[in-house]
């Protein structure tokens, strides 16, 4: 079977370059990273939740989460610096296209009454966010060791200059968008 990277070497980047009249192939717009990011509002009451969080987080994406601290007190919510209230991941290389191909591939099509992801989460610069409301999704996450069920954020971050080139990007790459 052949990789998501392997395919987007071998047919995107040369349909991409006939769709948009690309004459450099370093034009050509690519997935540079993505991010994943949960974070835990109810972290400032229970510490031990950020600990739950990382793990399952290190198990999605298989890379080890890192804890993110507040920047700032916020006396309304009870927070002061440097307390934990989320974990995130970055990822890049061959465990991003492989992170990439399970959420096409296997995660997605879990979601209750999925018909496809919102072609409007795109930032203007080309870089894609979604949501997702459950972790469970991902298989490598074990129904029954949970302890509550949490969402995470995920952003694609690519090199494409605007949101049409990024959408023809991750359309070519098999990502299920609605029809408009």
């Amino acid at each position: 079977m052949a990789t998501l990277r392997d395919h987007y070497e071998s047919t995107c980047r040369q349909q991409l370059q006939e769709m948009h009249g690309y004459t450099n192939i370093m034009e050509i717009p690519r997935i540079e990273k993505i991010v994943l990011n949960m974070g835990l509002g109810e972290a400032v009451q229970n510490p031990k939740v950020v600990e739950h969080a990382a793990n399952e987080l290190t198990l999605i994406a298989g890379q080890k989460a890192v804890i993110t601290r507040a920047k700032k007190s916020i006396a309304g919510f009870k927070l002061r610096e440097g307390m934990p209230i989320g974990c995130r991941v970055t990822l890049r290389q061959d465990k991003m296209y492989d992170f990439l191909s399970r959420l096409i591939n296997i995660a997605l099509p879990r979601v209750r009454d999925f018909r496809g992801i919102s072609p409007k989460g795109f930032d203007g610069r080309g870089n894609y966010s979604l949501g997702v409301k459950e972790q469970i999704i991902f298989p490598e996450i074990e129904y029954d060791k949970i302890d509550k069920i949490r969402g995470l954020n995920i952003s694609i971050v690519t090199t494409a200059q605007n949101d049409e080139s990024a959408l023809s990007l991750l359309r070519l790459m098999g990502m299920p968008f609605k029809a408009k």
